[in-house]
């Protein structure tokens, strides 16, 4: 294997041998340099020898934090005393620097009569066939992972396209915002593509991920919402195409939101003292009428400032928002239209449970919201 510095070139690894005279392995990679999430193939190549026995394999790549696989195809040429099978897998390393890919081999041995006894389906699905099994230890395959440039939030040849179907909107009135990533590569997943220090109201959903092999087409759902006009930030995603050795931007330009603001002298009931009780009802249907424009937007509520005074249904109305959540969406939401910082770490936490996987116990963790804030 040769370096040859100032050229792009791809390499070749082939490492080989014989195992116990029974069978010959060959393991290659495309690229045995790949830069830090850049995919690359590896293909193993088992070949039996020993005419004298029935030969089975079963093969996988060893699991590890250091790298990421999956396996794309096994192609079997198995007549019971010449079996040939090859293996290939999608990798993609997850850290720089040199790093070993290992393996789980294990050699089955039988005999005809027992193959003809039970054998069933593949070579690797049977059942009840008697076989003397052997683990084999196959060298490591050793990979020097370059690092990727500072910054660099995809790696691949992607394409970004965004919707923003509008633009002006009443107050509180949630704005949606898609946007689509397509192309080669890493899997182009984001926790975050609004600005985190955005002074508006934001939603997100999880991302809708349409993936075969290194091909992804991923689509994120958002909402905006405000209660005056408002810009989002022109949006800049670095990427780096491992190709081509470039850096480039995936951009989102500036945008402009005009929201229509709610008069709340018009939400107030000018009479003092209404005729009947029929119409003192009418007027607090009219007023909770209004106060539900107020709390639009995905079954969020946000809170009313009114001057000078306060209009209370219960003694705490919070505490009821807080218990008819009926899922962890729902109580992100219900925290975000509060805008408070002191519901940060709960909302980091729910986030987490909806974008990354993490577990939250919806109840606990309501329980720990109205104790720590004394909410009764």
């Amino acid at each position: 294997m040769k370096n040859s510095l100032g050229k792009i070139i791809i390499l070749l690894l082939i490492i080989s041998n014989i195992y116990a005279e029974d069978f010959i392995y060959n393991i290659k990679v495309d690229n045995p340099t790949p830069y830090l999430k850049e995919p690359i193939i590896l293909t193993l190549e088992l070949n039996q020898t020993n005419p004298n026995i029935v030969l089975l394999f079963n093969f996988e790549l060893q699991k590890s934090h250091k790298y990421s696989f999956q396996r794309l195809n096994t192609i079997e040429e198995d007549t019971h005393h010449n079996a040939r099978v090859k293996y290939k897998y999608l990798i993609y390393p997850l850290e720089s620097g040199d790093i070993d890919i290992r393996f789980n081999l294990l050699k089955r041995v039988t005999n005809d009569s027992s193959v003809a006894y039970s054998f069933s389906g593949d070579r690797d699905n049977v059942k009840g066939l008697v076989t003397k099994d052997t683990k084999v230890i196959l060298p490591p395959l050793k990979l020097n992972i370059k690092p990727l440039p500072q910054n660099t939030l995809l790696v691949g040849d992607f394409k970004l396209t965004y919707s923003i179907k509008y633009h002006k909107a009443k107050a509180y009135e949630p704005l949606a915002f898609q946007v689509n990533i397509k192309g080669n590569g890493y899997p182009p997943i984001l926790n975050h593509i609004l600005p985190k220090d955005a002074n508006f109201t934001k939603f997100q959903e999880k991302p809708i991920i349409n993936s075969h092999i290194t091909k992804h087409n991923i689509k994120y759902s958002m909402a905006l919402s405000h209660s005056k006009d408002f810009d989002l930030k022109e949006i800049n995603i670095q990427a780096f195409n491992p190709k081509t050795q470039k850096i480039y931007q995936l951009k989102i330009p500036k945008q402009h939101f005009e929201i229509e603001q709610i008069d709340i002298k018009n939400l107030i009931d000018k009479t003092n003292s209404p005729k009947v009780l029929k119409q003192d009802f009418l007027w607090l249907y009219t007023l909770l009428s209004y106060i539900i424009i107020f709390i639009a937007g995905y079954i969020t509520a946000y809170t009313i400032k009114w001057e000078k005074k306060i209009i209370k249904v219960d003694n705490n109305p919070l505490k009821s928002k807080i218990e008819s959540c009926k899922d962890e969406k729902e109580l992100l939401q219900l925290l975000i239209s509060i805008n408070s910082k002191k519901y940060l770490p709960f909302i980091e936490e729910l986030e987490g449970n909806l974008y990354r996987g993490k577990r939250v116990d919806l109840k606990r963790l309501k329980n720990k919201i109205k104790l720590c804030y004394n909410i009764n």
